[in-house]
């Protein structure tokens, strides 16, 4: 769930209509079994045509059945279109490798019922499968996703607040919440703007790219990370896909995605049986087959 404010303070803008800073991937594996990253991780983007301005405001977090209570604040920060921002929060005292080059350490936790950091770490120490992260506008501490303070609120994982209907999936060791649909082509849900997909840690050096910003560090021919559809009905993608369109075993057309660019398909409405997914990366055409069962 989003909101664009234009209260003086919140955002600085050269239009407000058309910039927007949001939390486009969550991590909260960090130090735990079977991670290799040693923090979790926040990365906020700004998914508007113009450069963005955020004063002022705090990053906030709760599990899933409780109230948000640890913050920390941000430093003023601004974002071309396209920008991301790597914020690096706790750790769960594991993991071999460290974020690249985060924008943000977070240090001093702060909380709405005066309690002190009890934790081995700094940041906030983000549960792995199931939590509440909200982008607000100032210090005041957040209850509902439509408070006027919010500028992003996001779950993930079993939770009693989310946007939609349902609530988000829920991360592992491996896989970070990421954000697939901005503000103006997005749901509004956590089910819809969201899924599962591989770590991808990247800062405001790694350039000002479409909201999936990716590191294809897998084969362009297995870019279908689940080719056997059995469980779920969707697929996702390693990295981020253009132009996806989905073909019978007879060379027609049977879906194609709703958005110019992808993280992954939703396969409701397609019958059982054999397809050939292809879309572009890097401006090279790829292809795989999947199978519905």
């Amino acid at each position: 769930m989003k909101k664009i404010f234009t209260l003086i303070g919140i955002l600085s803008i050269a239009a407000v209509a058309h910039a927007q800073i949001v939390i486009s991937e969550i991590y909260g594996g960090g130090g735990d079994a079977g991670s290799t990253l040693i923090n979790d991780y926040v990365i906020l983007k700004n998914t508007g045509s113009e450069t963005v301005s955020l004063r002022g405001a705090t990053l906030q977090y709760a599990d899933a059945y409780g109230n948000f209570n640890p913050y920390h604040m941000l430093p003023d920060i601004t974002l071309s279109s396209g920008q991301s921002y790597l914020i690096q929060e706790g750790s769960g005292g594991g993991g071999t490798t460290n974020l690249p080059a985060p924008d943000f350490i977070a240090g001093n936790i702060l909380y709405f019922n005066g309690l002190q950091n009890q934790t081995t770490s700094a940041g906030l120490n983000l549960n792995m499968a199931s939590g509440k992260v909200v982008l607000a506008g100032n210090t005041l501490q957040v209850n509902n996703a439509d408070d006027a303070n919010v500028i992003d609120f996001v779950t993930y994982g079993t939770s009693v607040q989310f946007a939609g209907t349902t609530a988000g999936l829920s991360p592992t060791a491996a896989t970070a919440f990421k954000r697939v649909l901005d503000n103006t082509a997005g749901t509004n849900t956590n089910v819809g703007d969201f899924i599962i997909a591989p770590v991808n840690p990247v800062n405001s050096t790694a350039g000002t790219q479409a909201l999936a910003d990716v590191d294809f560090n897998y084969s362009k021919f297995n870019f279908v990370v689940n080719p056997f559809v059995k469980d779920n009905n969707e697929i996702v993608f390693g990295g981020e896909v253009q132009n996806v369109k989905i073909y019978d075993e007879f060379g027609q057309v049977v879906m194609q995605s709703p958005t110019k660019t992808s993280y992954g398909l939703n396969l409701t409405e397609l019958p059982k049986g054999k397809y050939t997914v292809t879309g572009m990366i890097n401006n090279s055409p790829v292809s795989q087959r999947i199978v519905r069962d």
